[in-house]
């Protein structure tokens, strides 16, 4: 024992080289890595509550431990006189040998290869350095130099300091230090005296510390600047409602409370933590202190990062919430998270948790589930358009306008208990908006059979239809498709004579044609209009109605395909048409009214303003 204690004596100051691979990544970290500097006293803080972790078992489990009744703390201490900044733990401390290994030498074996990655061209530098525990020398990024000055736990250990500025060399001598743990002294270069501030301090440690399972003091104050409990930690059962809402508004400034909560407290198959919150409005206030989306990650209640993106799908990022994990591996600056198997499981665990949270709130509060539609529903849509895994999984949170119930929202469970017996698809109608869908010709015949039509009118809906093709075993059907089978309705129009009716309009039909020439693919009569005179339909073998939508939006150059003009043969307008002389000057006048109409109707006319010229010409003509 005595000649260990020796060794770990340094008889007097000893300068020693850092190596030089050490030296290389000391300026990549310093250099590269880190964005934003306050991030050294996280580092910091984070080391000294690893040490007090690692003392406190020994505690418990070792009863040789110098001052076993000292408090588990941590302590800071700034002198705006010198320019220094004192961090105290009272931790499990180090040995000489300990201070030269662990802060004279980073990363032992790996060092070169380390460097050699980071020099090769095309490298993501924090997809290799997850390894790599060298958070202290972010301090670096403010010091001119740093001293620590160290005790191990061990009764017969004695006291040593380690020197740097950051240069090529350190330095390791002995110290008098009376109590167990470790003293970092941080002299701060002239740009970084802010770090002396102490609401400045504060505010770094509330960000980044403030759920450090240790009490962290300033001075000789015995003020605990930090919360250390953990909301997301304790028991769910034993939380108020009142307590979650006091977090969400602390976590946000918004001043109202959340529209839904969820608790999650997961051991297998990875240890998590996480509380998640459903905001009142998308929108980020004056006051917000969220500036971005994404959640707070934790790693054992340490900040990691303030806006991770990686926990949830793009179409969630609208949740609130805090994510802390003790399985978590970091890479070096604890900035970016290492991609791995771990993280797609917590984002598999949290997205079904989100999922559970927003179909409880539809089926325990449909006024709050309303409004939650109204403010997110097409971050829901977009989650059906664009999830490769299960989009299935996010079908029962959508909520749709009907031409039954056009003022308020249906599910599409509640679509099909409201279908009639004989009806097997679920119909929907895409427009522009909800007037233009009000009247709509292809609605005509459902309207009037009393079926239930879905009405989608928002820009992303045609995205969201083009991958919601069925449900529960019930296929999604657009009623502008030209080959619509109704049932109980096509057998009993099927059964008037079709033929003598194409033969009675075959005339009026060639003056169509021959009117409009090229912009109609073709012209006939149908029966499936019944208070409109005309609509407009797809010929077969172009792509399907909602599936053009998507191309014109994301293709300025897109050219619709021609459409069919299908002609009412039971309608007033057309069966009188049949009485004017092909060269009778009212002809070309209707033709382009009844052709443009549908145009309009369908969302597709160039230039609306232009009909007014020829609807005057058609009211001169009305009049005697």
């Amino acid at each position: 024992m005595n000649d260990t204690v020796e060794k770990q004596t340094p008889e007097a100051s000893q300068s020693i080289a850092f190596k030089a691979e050490t030296r290389q990544i000391l300026d990549i970290l310093i250099h590269s890595l880190y964005t934003e500097r306050e991030i050294f006293l996280r580092e910091l803080i984070s080391n000294a509550s690893d040490a007090l972790t690692r003392v406190d078992f020994e505690i418990l489990t070792n009863r040789q431990v110098l001052d076993p009744e000292v408090e588990l703390a941590i302590r800071l201490t700034p002198d705006p006189d010198e320019n220094t900044l004192k961090i105290q733990d009272t931790g499990i401390g180090m040995t000489p040998d300990e201070l030269i290994d662990n802060l004279g030498t980073i990363a032992h074996s790996g060092a070169q290869a380390f460097v050699a990655a980071a020099k090769e061209a095309g490298q993501n530098l924090t997809d290799i350095i997850g390894q790599f525990g060298v958070g202290f020398y972010s301090a670096f990024m403010v010091a001119e130099w740093i001293k620590v000055t160290s005790r191990s736990y061990r009764p017969d250990a004695q006291a040593a300091s380690w020197f740097s500025k950051g240069d090529d060399t350190f330095t390791v001598e002995p110290a008098e230090k009376s109590g167990r743990g470790t003293d970092i002294v941080i002299k701060f270069k002239e740009d970084a005296t802010e770090f002396l501030q102490e609401h400045r301090l504060r505010q770094i440690i509330r960000k980044h510390s403030d759920f450090i399972p240790y009490p962290i003091y300033f001075g000789d104050q015995d003020e605990q600047v930090n919360r250390k409990t953990a909301l997301w930690r304790q028991n769910p059962k034993q939380i108020k409602t009142e307590e979650y809402e006091d977090f969400y508004k602390q976590l946000t400034l918004d001043i109202e409370p959340p529209l839904a909560s969820s608790h999650m407290v997961i051991d297998a198959p990875v240890q998590m933590y996480a509380v998640l919150f459903v905001p009142t409005t998308k929108e980020h206030g004056v006051l917000s202190l969220r500036r971005e989306d994404g959640l707070k990650l934790f790693a054992r209640k340490v900040l990691i990062q303030e806006y991770c993106k990686d926990l949830l799908p793009e179409y969630f990022r609208f949740i609130q919430g805090v994510v802390d994990s003790e399985d978590l591996p970091l890479n070096v600056s604890r900035e970016t998270i290492q991609s791995n198997r771990l993280m797609n499981q917590l984002k598999k665990l949290i997205t079904s948790k989100v999922i559970d949270m927003l179909e409880k709130m539809a089926k325990d509060d449909l006024e709050k589930y309303e409004r939650f539609w109204t403010g997110f529903g097409r971050y829901i849509k977009e989650g059906v358009a664009v999830e490769q895994v299960e989009p299935q999984a996010l079908y029962p949170l959508l909520r749709f306008r009907t031409t039954t119930y056009p003022d308020r929202w249906s599910s599409l469970d509640d679509y099909l208990e409201r279908m009639k017996p004989d009806q097997k698809d679920i119909y929907f109608i895409l427009g522009d908006d909800e007037r233009s869908v009000t009247y709509s010709p292809h609605l005509d015949l459902l309207r009037s059979h009393d079926y239930e039509v879905l009405t989608l009118t928002d820009a992303v809906d045609a995205f969201m239809i083009v991958r919601l093709n069925e449900y529960k075993e019930h296929t999604l059907v657009n009623v502008a498709s030209a080959t619509l089978d109704l049932p109980e309705i096509q057998p009993e129009q099927e059964s008037e004579p079709t033929s003598t009716s194409q033969t009675d309009f075959s005339a009026l039909i060639d003056r169509f044609k021959h009117h409009l020439g090229d912009r109609v693919a073709d012209v006939r009569m149908t029966s499936r209009l019944t208070s409109s005179p005309a609509r407009l339909v797809d010929p077969e073998g172009v792509p399907f109605q909602e599936v053009q939508r998507v191309y014109r939006m994301i293709q300025e150059d897109y050219e619709i395909p021609k459409k069919v003009l299908e002609l009412n043969q039971h309608h007033n307008i057309i069966t009188r048409m049949q009485s004017l002389s092909d060269d009778h000057p009212l002809n070309s006048l209707i033709i382009e009214q009844i052709f443009e109409n549908a145009l309009l109707v369908e969302g597709f006319h160039p230039d609306p303003v232009g009909m007014i010229p020829r609807l005057q010409q058609l009211i001169e003509q009305a009049l005697p």
